[in-house]
Order: C-alpha cells, then structure tokens, then sequence
C-alpha cells in the first residue's frame, strides 16, 4: 500500500510517499480502507519533532481517518465488510497511523458510523471532537450568550464556530484576512473581524454593547491571550488551548492585574485533549455526540483542499503558510 512515512524530523521534505506492507488485522483488530484522511496541526508538529508526545521513528503520521472496513481479526464482531467507520489515533497508544491507505486498529479505536454519513465530513472530527470540549467540557457549565473565537478559520477554530451557533451562542470569529471574514460569514460566524485591520476591542464592544464576551477560545496565546481577557463580560472565562509546542506566558498574570480586565472577575482555563488520555469515557461522549449531529446533518465542515496522499507535503505547507479556510483533506 502507499503511506507517508516519517523517518526523521524537520520540514515538509520529510514526508516521504513510499509503499509499505499492507497491515493484516491481527485477533481483536479491524483493517480499514481510508477513503478520507483528515489533516491537523499536531502532526506539524510530530513532523518538526516537537511534540511532546512524540511516537518513535520511523512512523506513518496522521490522527484521523474515514474509511470502509476491509478486514476482520479473530474474535471481532458486530461489523461487516464494507462497513462505514472512523478512526481516531487518539484511542491508540501513539498518536499516529493515518496518513496511508490502509490502517489496522483494535475495534475499540473505530467509531460506526451511519451508512448516510459522508466520509469527507467525518475525516474533520478530530477537530470538531476539540472543540466540542472546549465549549462543553472546559467551560464547565458557565453561562452565556457571547463567544469570541481566535484562530477562527483553520480547522479546528471553523468547527468551534459551527459547534457555537449549534449550541446557541452569538459567534465574534477572529481572523487574519479579508477573504477568510468573508467566508467566516458565510459559514457561519455572526461576526467575523479581521485582526490585522480591525481595532478588535472596539469591535467587540460594539458587537456586544459593551458588556464584553462571555466566552474566549483562544489558540494564539502570548499577548492576544493578554488582550482577549480584557475583553470578557463580568465573570466571563478564557479557554487557552493553543500550548501543544510553547510555554506559558510567565507575565500573564501581571498583566491582567495591571490592566482594566482585573475588574471583570475574570476566569482562565488552560485546556489540552491530553487530560483525557486516561479518560476514555469522555473522548466516547464527545463522538457519540458529534455522530449524531453528523447523522442529522447539523455538522458541516469548512473545507479548504483536497489532496491526494502523495501530496502531503503540500499540505503541511499550506497550513504552516497559513493559507487556509477551513480543512485540508487527504484522499488516497
């Protein structure tokens, strides 16, 4: 079969188009045909060697997949061939594997899906999966009607944006250019503001009468986190997930006392989908949650680009160039 395979780190030219053996499920594991495979920002980092939960070299990347059944092991039931499925590497013990044309996991790793559901659109749930927590996990039931959503146009932040407006909330979507507002607007954002022409504050204001929002996602952290917090209605929160690869801003706190948000009574979470790694149960709520709204037709992801499997380095490339809209896609 054909798979990229990383053998050591550093830029895109790392991705290697090879082929590689075919896996053959073994007892308990299931051989699936990857139709869709979803790419993500963590892998940028597996292929930098940066993150920190690196799998050892040498390693297929990729963290999710969408797909068919093409194989049963010994001892595995309730699927047939031919069978719609996902796959998460976030069930499996290293966090990669995707990015080939096949893949054999436990069956615990895959997740039916309905025989309506698209694949392109399911390859997008590791994104959606973030999100999903990020707004009913991490914010831990705290009320409100207003979110503010940083980073809003890559993959994940365009899932928090439609997971907001499913969930009631007036969407304020930040993003780095004209074009990438207007599609935000389209999609779905109530407010899209383009941060490098715009005065964000004053727009915020505006949108909100001045109360502030209630909810921050932000994903840039340093000084937007900084700016973002002043911006939050009284005893609103600030959900920070972006630190995959950068410290914590040691003067953040400093900050805030100095500055008017101090008055807000403000709150702040720093968030990871690695404090569930020994949580399973809550990764299983979350996806079933998200099939139901794929199956409904609720979910329907911004997609940018898709690229066939060889083309992987041109993917990297685009997300690093931060050129895209949406999700950029692999199809083998």
């Amino acid at each position: 079969m054909k798979a990229i395979l990383l053998t050591r780190t550093g830029d895109p030219s790392v991705l290697d188009y090879v082929d590689v053996p075919t896996p053959q499920p073994k007892p308990g594991e299931v051989l699936v045909k990857a139709d869709t495979i979803g790419v993500s920002r963590p892998e940028l980092l597996v292929r930098a060697g940066t993150y920190k939960w690196m799998p050892p070299l040498p390693t297929i990347p990729g963290i999710e997949m969408a797909g068919t059944v093409a194989g049963l092991g010994e001892g595995v039931s309730g699927l047939e061939l031919g069978q719609k499925v996902y796959v998460s590497a976030r069930e499996l013990p290293q966090r990669a594997g995707c990015y080939a044309e096949y893949i054999a996991v436990p069956q615990r790793a895959l997740r039916v899906l309905p025989p309506h559901v698209d694949l392109e659109a399911a390859a997008c749930l590791s994104n959606y999966q973030v999100a999903w927590h990020l707004l009913h996990t991490a914010t831990r039931g705290v009320p409100g009607k207003t979110v503010l959503i940083d980073v809003a146009s890559g993959g994940l932040g365009s899932a928090a944006v439609q997971l907001a407006k499913l969930a009631g909330l007036t969407t304020i979507a930040l993003c780095g250019s004209d074009d990438k507002a207007r599609a935000l607007k389209a999609y779905a954002a109530d407010h899209a503001i383009n941060y490098k022409t715009e005065d964000v504050a004053a727009r915020v204001t505006a949108v909100t009468g001045g109360r502030g929002v209630d909810l921050v996602l932000n994903a840039a952290g340093g000084e937007s986190l900084n700016r973002q917090i002043a911006m939050l209605a009284p005893f609103g929160l600030a959900v920070s997930y972006g630190k995959l690869d950068t410290p914590l801003e040691a003067g953040l706190l400093a900050a805030l006392d100095r500055g008017p948000g101090y008055l807000a009574s403000p709150a702040l979470r720093f968030f990871t989908m690695h404090t569930f790694d020994d949580k399973p149960e809550y990764r299983a709520k979350s996806m079933r949650a998200l099939i139901e709204r794929l199956a409904a037709g609720d979910i329907k992801p911004l997609i940018h680009a898709r690229l066939p499997l060889k083309d992987a380095r041109r993917a990297h490339e685009m997300l690093e160039a931060r050129q895209v809209i949406g999700k950029v896609l692999l199809k083998p």
